[in-house]
């Protein structure tokens, strides 16, 4: 990371931005062309190892891409906005904070592990407990990344 002032490695600094972002952009690669898409995630972070979970309908690109190449990226962010720069245009930035990494996409299919992997999805985007059933995984295709490497780090906004 070029800008080591803005790293931050305090798990629960990071566990704010994941708590608080709650859309993840997904890297893939499709043959020779890259694939992003937005999605709602969520997550658990211990002792610094970082799990995500994706949910999807059970067909369409995205599954496609992933059942042929498991390796992505991916990016969050929360708190942008704009840091003016004056009559100096090179003085203009953006205050944030963020996560991304990399990692390996796993496709559920135990439905216990399916609805574990939902109901964590689903208290991030929620802040709720739900009591996902096995009905419930059959219609849609839970994804696990095993996250191998990840960074974040934030600018904040000062006034």
């Amino acid at each position: 990371m070029r800008r080591k002032d803005r790293q931050i490695t305090d798990e629960t600094a990071i566990r704010a931005i994941l708590d608080k972002a709650q859309v993840l952009h997904l890297a893939m690669i499709d043959g020779d062309r890259p694939y992003v898409v937005p999605l709602h995630y969520g997550y658990s972070l211990i002792d610094g190892r970082l799990t995500l979970y994706l949910h999807s309908a059970k067909e369409g690109r995205k599954l496609d891409v992933l059942q042929k190449n498991g390796r992505v990226a991916f990016v969050l962010e929360t708190d942008v906005s704009s840091i003016s720069g004056g009559e100096i245009p090179c003085k203009y930035g953006a205050a944030y904070a963020s996560v991304m990494g990399e990692g390996k996409a796993v496709f559920l299919t135990d439905p216990a592990k399916k609805a574990a992997g939902l109901q964590i999805l689903m208290k991030i985007q929620t802040g709720r407990e739900f009591t996902i059933t096995e009905a419930m995984t059959e219609s849609v295709a839970v994804l696990r990344v095993d996250v191998e490497t990840y960074s974040a780090k934030s600018r904040p906004l000062t006034r």
